[in-house]
């Protein structure tokens, strides 16, 4: 049995997933979202998404993590704090020795719905079917959770590669 742990980050609210994987059988552990004090400067919420990643880690102790892509969008700002907050979910788990992967989103959306252009309620809806009995806390966390089950299907179908190589 594998520990994933998903990662859907954001500078505000970063979800995160974890969920047990033996072969092609799926079982939700726990899921949660970690927010910063968006009256904070970038550096202290870096700090706290960081700190927060950290004590995740060492309570749940993940063999594996997998972090979503960073998408662009029109806002340039928005997507450089992105992408800090990438680097952070990244960078967490590789300090801890825990190998990490990436999926873009249509990547995670055609693992867990069949099709890379569902919506995020369809995604949603079908991270509840294959995690019955998770009661997730919220749409970030869904979120982080379909990318723990995309990477438990690469995983089961023999896609998997070293750590931190691209696995979209």
């Amino acid at each position: 049995m594998a520990r994933l742990l998903g990662i859907d980050p954001g500078l505000r609210f970063t979800g995160w997933g974890l969920v047990a994987a033996e072969g092609n059988r799926l079982r939700h552990l726990a899921d949660g979202v970690i927010a910063t004090d968006s009256a904070a400067n970038v550096p202290e919420r870096l700090r706290a998404l960081h700190d927060a990643l950290t004590a995740l880690l060492a309570e749940h102790r993940p063999d594996e993590a997998a972090v979503e892509e960073t998408y662009v969008n029109r806002n340039g700002t928005a997507t450089l704090k992105l992408g800090y907050a990438r680097g952070v979910a990244l960078l967490a788990p590789a300090l801890a020795g825990i190998p990490v992967a990436e999926y873009g989103a249509k990547a995670v959306k055609l693992a867990v719905v069949g099709t890379g252009g569902a919506a995020k309620e369809q995604v949603a809806e079908m991270v509840r079917r294959l995690l019955p009995g998770a009661r997730i806390s919220r749409a970030d966390a869904a979120d982080a959770l379909a990318v723990a089950i995309c990477h438990a299907h690469h995983r089961a179908s023999g896609l998997r590669v070293a750590a931190g190589v691209r696995m979209a």
